[in-house]
């Protein structure tokens, strides 16, 4: 199942060509087409970069990186105004105003803002 997969992230051509000769992609090459973001010289290189924006992220309101998440995924099967809908629908049921005031506070007061952790995920059913 990769290649139906692979043609969404990568030019059509680029996904025959492998298909068709088996052959590989270097890692140049893949940031050359947009499947990766970044190419290191060592691993430690990576880890620090990689750690860097797990900061950042984590530094964000949790629930708008979980909600930008799961409508990128959703945008990627579902035609623009649909997507747009669904974000519409999306934002206004999920962002807690005390999370919105927070955000724009911080913005307002050049300081990181500080949200509460999310609840932990149920493992349990109802």
């Amino acid at each position: 199942g990769t290649f139906p997969r692979l043609q969404r992230y990568i030019p059509e051509g680029w996904v025959k060509q492998m298909a068709y000769t088996g052959e590989r992609l270097g890692a140049d090459k893949a940031k050359e087409i947009g499947l990766v973001n970044e190419v290191f010289d060592t691993q430690e290189d990576m880890l620090e970069h990689v750690m860097g924006v797990a900061r950042e992220i984590a530094s964000k309101n949790p629930i708008a990186v979980t909600g930008c998440k799961v409508l990128i995924n959703y945008g990627r099967d579902h035609s623009t105004a649909d997507t747009l809908d669904y974000i519409g629908v999306w934002n206004s049921g999920m962002l807690p105003p005390s999370h919105m005031q927070e955000a724009f506070a911080a913005k307002r007061e050049k300081r990181d803002a500080e949200f509460p952790d999310l609840l932990p995920l149920r493992t349990t059913p109802m």
